[in-house]
């Protein structure tokens, strides 16, 4: 074979290579086929979701076993007030020295709250127990020299109440040393400091920029009740021992179970009101004196004789009816998203309703304490569909 047939034969061009080559872009095509489809699928289905609906929960109460509950029949405003509540002074005028309190410090009955300055009663102390050591020792001689007719009974006498004298300038002398260490009066916490080191304190103020009426005041936090105003057309409704739920403004929904303690038997005049006080049957530390405090007088349930079960309350309006049952929809799954939205699943749930009053229903089967229940939604919802919770 010459060179240029070789040649020619190298630069061919070879058809069946090229046919067995065509199935490989139809590979290719047909795998990104495949995946369109699988993505297509997966849209429908996330698309296909059902619609989700916002549903208002409640979340359920229990009561106690004995079943009471009562309505709201006044509704009135008011203070939280101390009923021990004390500024501490001295007793004699003085220069403070030392105060060992803060405000917000809890103190004991009997403690050290100030010092003031007591040199100058110091120093009348001890010259009033030279006094009466003279005195006593003046008795003594004399007592002997009556013995043996020396001296008379009415110089003895003399003598007894010259010492009997010195006695009371040595107690008197004590007890305004005493008087410069200013005590608490009962156990309480320390709302405000009136006196700083180096001040004069009397327990009557002497006028000027320089003189304080008191170290500082107690408060008896055992002692925080409620005072209220009620106009004097509804004080028929509040009695002697009525139960009230009371809420601090700070606190709206913390309900505070209380009792009327007594009505003051007195009425203003200027603003046609009556005030009642009411005791606070539980402590806490969030209630401080002078908080502003919303009350509810309630009225008190017929008592009966017959023991009722034990339940839990929820609003009418949570309750569903079909022929002879009852349920509920109880939300479930509560999930919370980055959004901030809150979704949970509704499922039917069949309840016992064993008392209904005008605005709750008192259940003992199906739901428990703590679960939240559908109160209000817009559509008929159904099992395990899908809401966003409020």
């Amino acid at each position: 074979m010459s060179e240029k047939e070789e040649l020619l034969n190298n630069l061919k061009i070879d058809r069946s290579k090229e046919a067995e080559s065509e199935p490989f872009p139809t590979k290719i095509v047909s795998i990104i086929i495949g995946a369109i489809a699988i993505i297509g699928i997966g849209l429908w289905f996330l698309l296909a979701e059902e619609e989700i609906q916002e549903v208002t929960t409640f979340t359920v109460k229990s009561v106690n076993a004995s079943g009471s509950s009562a309505t709201s029949i006044l509704d009135a405003s008011g203070y939280v007030v101390a009923r021990r509540r004390a500024t501490v002074s001295s007793k004699i005028t003085g220069k403070v020295l030392e105060v060992l309190v803060e405000e917000g410090m809890y103190v004991e009955k009997g403690q050290l709250l100030a010092q003031l300055d007591d040199r100058t009663y110091k120093a009348d102390l001890q010259y009033a127990q030279s006094q009466l050591k003279q005195a006593q020792i003046a008795f003594t001689s004399t007592s002997a020299l009556i013995e043996g007719n020396f001296a008379s009974p009415d110089e003895l006498k003399t003598r007894e109440a010259i010492m009997e004298g010195a006695q009371a300038l040595v107690n008197l002398s004590k007890q305004r040393v005493d008087d410069m260490q200013i005590l608490a009066p009962f156990s309480g916490v320390v709302v405000y400091k009136a006196a700083q080191p180096g001040e004069m304190i009397s327990p009557v103020s002497a006028g000027g920029g320089f003189t304080a009426t008191g170290i500082c005041t107690i408060v008896d936090m055992e002692s925080l009740e409620i005072e209220v105003d009620v106009n004097e057309a509804f004080i028929n409704r509040v009695e002697s021992g009525q139960p009230v739920v009371a809420n601090l403004n700070a606190y709206p929904k913390w309900d505070i179970p209380s009792e009327v303690i007594a009505i003051i038997p007195t009425a203003d005049r200027n603003k046609a009101t009556v005030r009642v006080r009411i005791g606070l049957l539980e402590k806490d530390e969030r209630v401080l004196p002078d908080m502003g405090i919303r009350v509810s007088f309630l009225q008190k349930m017929a008592v009966t004789t017959e023991k009722k079960k034990e339940g839990v309350v929820i609003p009418n309006d949570a309750v569903l009816y079909d022929q002879d049952k009852s349920y509920v929809l109880l939300v479930n799954d509560i999930e919370s998203k980055k959004d901030g939205v809150i979704t949970g699943k509704i499922w039917k749930q069949e309840v016992y309703v064993i008392e209904e009053t005008s605005n709750y229903s008192r259940i003992t089967d199906g739901i428990k304490a703590g679960d939240r229940v559908g109160a209000s939604y817009d559509q008929q919802l159904e099992n395990n569909q899908k809401g966003t919770v409020n």
